[in-house]
């Protein structure tokens, strides 16, 4: 009997780091094939593990992973993706595969032009959560992008989360500042919590299993109940309760307007690092 053959064409990951794992892991646990999966990855104890974890060829060249693939997904740090797009520039012109780059900051106008022009990008910014299949991603496609190039963008990042596509690419800056960066913001609240509950008298132990099932209850009442976040918060404030009385107090410390200035100089930063990388 013939092998069920892989929806993908075969895909090269520039960069074998902890996103590029979770994408291999997710598209495996589909309907993809390791032989279909190559991977260029510069230190060999990555290599080595990637190959036995996922059973996917491994190289630390990225012309050689490249060259077999229809689909490049570049998964370098952004500091080195300039020298890395370059060099493989001339396979670009020959092969005119599918970019899908996960790098933060990098616009697809700097994509395209460090591959010698003419290419079809796909900007993908996804977050840490993606590690557990429980992240969101938020693409932008360039104009030479189909429609069947973009559900085959979709499909091989729909195992890391849930996908927003966008349609003005300025707007990346601010997904990276509300969704990439997302994650870190609520681990400090996390830390914050624990801590004031430890001073409140609580054990470690304790406190932590509080929160963190505390955090993750809310989050599951938020996606699951589909209302809007004003309203869950409203059903748990009763006037002139406990709630109520922390709810206050925030208000009064400038709670959104701090958290408003944070997404904003996080959007900033992230304009800055492509300016700085081009």
């Amino acid at each position: 009997m013939n092998p069920t053959p892989s929806p993908f064409p075969p895909i090269a990951f520039i960069g074998g780091g902890n996103m590029a794992r979770a994408l291999i892991g997710g598209l495996l646990r589909g309907d993809a094939l390791a032989s279909a999966i190559h991977v260029a990855e510069p230190w060999a104890v990555n290599r080595e593990g990637l190959a036995a974890a996922f059973g996917v060829a491994t190289t630390p060249d990225n012309a050689t992973a490249a060259a077999q693939a229809g689909i490049w997904v570049l998964a370098t740090k952004p500091q080195v993706l300039r020298e890395v797009c370059t060099a493989l520039a001339p396979l670009a012109q020959a092969q005119r595969p599918l970019v899908l780059s996960i790098a933060a900051g990098i616009a697809s106008a700097q994509l395209d032009r460090w591959l010698g022009g003419g290419q079809t990008i796909v900007r993908a910014m996804p977050n840490t959560p993606a590690l557990l299949g429980a992240g969101v991603t938020g693409l932008f496609a360039t104009a030479s992008t189909t429609a069947a190039q973009k559900a085959l963008a979709d499909t091989l990042l729909k195992p890391a989360g849930e996908t927003v596509w966008l349609a003005d690419e300025a707007l990346m800056d601010a997904v990276t500042a509300t969704s990439g960066s997302g994650p870190a913001y609520l681990f400090a609240l996390a830390e914050a919590m624990q801590a004031a509950a430890e001073v409140e008298g609580l054990p470690a132990d304790a406190a932590r299993t509080l929160v963190v099932e505390t955090l993750a209850g809310a989050a599951r009442m938020l996606r699951e109940s589909g209302e809007a976040a004003s309203r869950l918060r409203q059903r748990v404030t009763s006037p002139n309760g406990t709630t109520q009385a922390a709810l206050d107090t925030l208000a009064a410390g400038g709670f959104a307007r701090l958290v408003a200035a944070a997404i904003h100089a996080a959007r900033i930063r992230g304009a800055e690092l492509s300016a700085a990388h081009d």
